[in-house]
């Protein structure tokens, strides 16, 4: 539970604690309607208190084999398959999971083609125009769209678990046509989703977004009169947060010790080493005037290139150029950490917060090797992570330490798919969201640092998650500030949307009548069916405080279930 949110008494959430500090939910009597399309009374939300403890499953033994499928997958079970594997669930989905099992959905998914890419999206919409040379203008349209629209929802959900991972942010891309060279950057990410990893870290090597990122476009070799030395900002994060981490790691993902102290995976000297090796990589033209060299790799300038020796992780290479840095990546691509590293943090993003160190296992072994023997390979990867059984198994639902934390731009985007939201103008009016103070306090692509709006180790201090021993990344961009204005944010959205940016209410408002089949379909839908009874009760009673022939009943009972729904513990908290 969050500690001490509540607000002001205008505020759009009222948060009511009992003396044990559980949270009470208002009765029917004290909602108030929630008028769609109109004036946005104020909701009396349930408990909001709440977000959920990320946490493991109970753990299986080690030799556990991935999760052998019932005879027939419910709806209820479809519905939370989708709440890992995409940017949310819809009834069309849900139907195919059930029809074609876990396994055959995926297969379905990888068969898919790549969606229209955010770059072609952009040449598409004249954002090519001198005038958004410098500024970021259609970024966020194109990434709204295509996380919401597109049919290819596991390569998005994926894509934005690698950007959670190897971060660039637009508002530290210092070039001109920045949303081209932001989106050029997420399109790698998308269209190597399915690939493998080592593909992955060249592609994020050569290119211009990740370059100006973390400063090693244009990166010189030493200079001996001024004493200039390599820029090794690309070399230390490549290592720490891409690919290795600060400590060794057994193939579980527990750290080596050494005298009772974590051994350090790499030293100083290993970090100045690897930065001679990233020098020299620029731009492919110097032409401006377009894009276009935004979605070039970069090239290597060989006077400015390091050519003498580079050491690093007990290897050396000679010679520099494109050699030096493919040699390097090989090394780095190689170590052992890299298996339970890059895995224990895909199955953060996708499925729970604090994974047993079987489960990581399972899946940094696949990592490792395919089973033909093939590593890094992302499709075994992410059939492991989505199929083993701590991520299958019902049990986890009974589990007080099971599942994460819904990061805020999944709870937009779940309500946006189950509600065909859309904008006949392409303008996708959410934008940045990135405020804790009136949106989400997340906005994808938009991280302010390398080290992502959360990081994978981040436990609320002084709280029983991390009294417990265990991690809640997305706990870091909450608080009472934030919880406060998601709630008013999707409250406005929910009722109005923004803009040409709305959703379409017309087949749910077939079910305005009877609340318990309301309630039920956005129970199942939009939250894997995992409201409490009590949870689904109170926002029963909530919507039936509305008459449906009361003026403008309907879509008000509609709106109830919906707001009461996305701002309850147990929707945000995914399992």
């Amino acid at each position: 539970m969050l500690e001490g949110e509540r607000t002001d008494a205008d505020a759009s959430v009222a948060h009511i604690e009992d003396s044990d500090g559980s949270c009470i939910v208002p009765t029917a009597g004290a909602a108030h309607p929630l008028t769609l399309g109109a004036t946005i009374a104020p909701a009396l939300l349930l408990a909001a208190c709440g977000g959920g403890e990320g946490g493991t499953a109970a753990t299986p033994s080690a030799s556990a084999p991935v999760v052998v499928a019932p005879a027939a997958i419910t709806p209820t079970q479809a519905s939370r398959f989708l709440a890992q594997a995409t940017m949310g669930a819809t009834r069309p989905m849900i139907e195919a999971v059930v029809s074609r099992r876990y396994e055959g959905w995926i297969d379905d998914q990888f068969a898919l083609p790549r969606a229209t890419s955010h770059w072609d999206w952009l040449v598409a919409n004249g954002y090519t125009a001198a005038t958004n040379i410098n500024i970021e203008a259609g970024f966020d349209a194109t990434m709204w769209r295509q996380l919401i629209v597109e049919p290819d929802q596991l390569r998005q959900r994926v894509g934005m678990a690698l950007l959670d991972l190897l971060v660039v942010g637009i508002g530290g891309v210092n070039l001109n046509w920045k949303q081209f060279a932001t989106a050029a950057y997420v399109d790698v990410l998308l269209d190597n989703a399915f690939g493998n990893y080592r593909t992955i870290l060249d592609a994020i090597t050569t290119n211009a977004a990740m370059g100006s990122f973390l400063t090693f476009l244009g990166n010189r070799k030493a200079n001996a009169t001024t004493g200039a030395q390599p820029d090794e900002n690309y070399a230390r994060e490549l290592m720490q947060l891409f690919t290795l981490g600060l400590y060794q790691l057994n193939p579980d993902g527990s750290v080596r010790t050494s005298g009772g102290m974590p051994i350090e995976t790499y030293t100083p000297a290993d970090v100045a080493g690897l930065a001679r090796v990233f020098t020299g990589l620029s731009l492919a033209t110097n032409v401006s005037t377009t894009p276009d060299r935004y979605r070039q790799p970069l090239v290597m300038n060989a006077g400015i290139n390091e050519t003498g020796s580079a050491s690093f992780l007990g290897t050396s290479t000679s010679g520099g150029g494109m050699t030096a840095v493919k040699q390097a990546l090989d090394t780095i691509f190689a170590h052992p950490n890299l298996p339970p590293f890059v895995s224990r943090q895909l199955i953060q993003r996708l499925v729970t917060s604090n994974p047993s160190a079987a489960y990581v296992g399972r899946v940094s072994a696949v990592f490792a090797s395919n089973g033909v023997g093939v590593r890094g390979d992302m499709k075994a990867v992410i059939k492991a992570i989505l199929l083993d059984t701590e991520a299958r198994s019902d049990d986890a639902l009974a589990s007080a330490t099971a599942g994460k934390l819904r990061e805020p731009v999944m709870r937009l985007t779940g309500w946006a798919r189950m509600f065909k939201v859309g904008s006949p103008s392409n303008a996708w009016g959410f934008g940045d969201t990135s405020s804790q103070s009136t949106r989400l306090g997340q906005s994808m692509g938009r991280s302010a640092t390398v080290f992502n709006f959360f990081r994978p180790a981040y436990a609320p201090p002084a709280s029983g998650i991390s009294n417990a021993g265990l991690v809640a990344p997305e706990f870091q961009i909450t608080n009472e500030q934030s919880v406060v204005a998601y709630v008013n944010y999707m409250q406005g959205l929910v009722a109005n949307g923004t803009g040409d940016t709305k959703a379409d209410y017309t087949d749910i408002l077939t079910k305005a009548g009877d609340s318990a089949a309301l309630v039920d379909e956005i129970n199942l839908v939009l939250a894997a069916g995992q409201l409490s009874a009590a949870t689904v009760t109170a926002i029963r009673a909530a919507v039936d405080s509305v008459a449906t022939t009361a003026t403008n009943g309907p879509i008000n009972r509609v709106g109830i279930a919906i707001l009461l729904t996305l701002a309850s513990p147990d929707f945000l908290t995914q399992r």
